[in-house]
């Protein structure tokens, strides 16, 4: 049995997309027709081939307009935006309802929206910083309050005190810091002795090179240097252990027992950095008056026992107190600020970082304004 021959029908492709435009003196009319899609090439429009600028534009559609999808949203999207670029009003009327609401969320989505004019103007800007400082204030009284209470709590209740924390503590910030306590003692005593020589040698006053070592670095250097180093060592360990501790929620979970951070964590750190900071400063003072020591040899020729004895003879009991007065608020001081920033750290790494990074910070500037403080007080006080 034979098939019947069959004979295809032939394929016929699709209408292209097309364009036509229609220009008058008042109105530039756009027709678009044909097939609109993304998987066709799309025609070209060249507004710069026009003869003059038109009044308004007009885009319509044509009887003959086939299958359409997002191109052809795009295309109308292009003609408008070329149109609001020369300030030509662009009707969309003749477009069906259905497609004018596409179109809408179209622009929508693909328009970015003009951000919004931040800029502050000086009241307001003044006014940022000021609240700002005011909450910065608030949360360092608060934590104030809180340490002052802790340690009242902990000194009627010693059994509960963190002896071995403290220990380490102190070996930490105190035998761990000598290395860099002496090097910097030992060259701040060589600078002040090479200063104080280039002076004296003028008035053929060598030997009160050391009135001027020993009493810069009892009453000033030894106590601010010694800050600033444990400052930078062990305030920003402070804020980065407590920091990692707070992203871990290590703080959260002491807070769920109902173990006070402060009491458990803060505590030992500041006793530690209390009892360790004279000390330092005892030993920094030794460094320096040594270093003024060797200057004195080498360029004055000034014999140990000589410099030694007009040391002693310039400074007093009242110029080490008033150092070690110094040198033990400012480790309160440094404690403060490192577990301070450390408890407020962000939980992620970066916020660890920046709460070292303002520990830091905070540290140096309770010291200088700490230190102006203790220069008015003591000089009213005639110390």
């Amino acid at each position: 049995m034979s098939r019947p021959d069959t004979h295809a029908l032939p394929v016929v492709p699709p209408c292209a997309a097309d364009v036509r435009i229609e220009e008058t003196p008042e109105e530039l009319r756009v027709t678009l027709g044909g097939s609109w899609l993304v998987t066709r090439e799309k025609p070209d429009w060249f507004p710069a081939r026009l003869a003059h600028r038109p009044k308004r534009m007009r885009i319509e559609l044509a009887p003959d307009l086939g299958e359409w999808d997002s191109s052809l949203l795009l295309f109308i999207h292009e003609i408008r935006s070329w149109a609001a670029s020369l300030d030509i009003p662009c009707e969309l009327g003749a477009l069906p309802d259905p497609m004018r609401r596409l179109l809408a969320q179209f622009i929508k989505a693909t328009e970015k929206a003009r951000p919004a004019d931040r800029s502050l103007d000086l009241v307001a800007t003044v006014g940022r910083a000021a609240t700002n400082v005011w909450n910065i204030t608030l949360q360092i009284a608060r934590f104030l309050g809180e340490c002052v209470l802790s340690a009242v709590f902990l000194a009627r209740h010693p059994k509960k005190f963190r002896l071995r924390d403290c220990l380490e503590e102190m070996q930490q910030c105190g035998a761990m810091s000598l290395p860099i306590v002496s090097l910097i003692g030992l060259l701040v005593g060589l600078i002040l002795a090479y200063q104080a020589a280039v002076l004296m040698r003028q008035f053929g006053a060598d030997i009160y090179v050391a009135d001027a070592v020993g009493l810069a670095m009892v009453r000033e250097m030894g106590a601010m240097m010694t800050a600033v180093i444990l400052a930078g060592r062990t305030g920003a360990a402070f804020a980065a252990t407590l920091g990692n501790m707070r992203a871990n929620d290590e703080i959260d979970a002491l807070e769920t027992l109902g173990i006070r951070p402060v009491d458990f964590l803060v505590i030992p750190k500041l006793v530690a950095l209390a009892l360790m900071m004279p000390l330092l400063t005892l030993y920094s003072n030794c460094m320096g008056i040594l270093g003024g020591m060797f200057v004195s040899l080498t360029v004055l020729d000034i014999p140990p026992a000589a410099y030694w004895v007009q040391t002693i003879s310039a400074i007093d009991l009242s110029d080490v107190a008033s150092g070690i007065i110094k040198s033990g608020v400012f480790g309160i001081l440094v404690g403060l600020a490192g577990c301070h920033r450390g408890l407020l750290a962000e939980r992620s790494s970066a916020g660890v970082g920046r709460a070292a990074t303002s520990a830091v910070v905070m540290a140096l500037l309770l010291i200088i304004l700490a230190d102006a403080f203790f220069a008015v007080a003591f000089n009213i006080l005639g110390i």
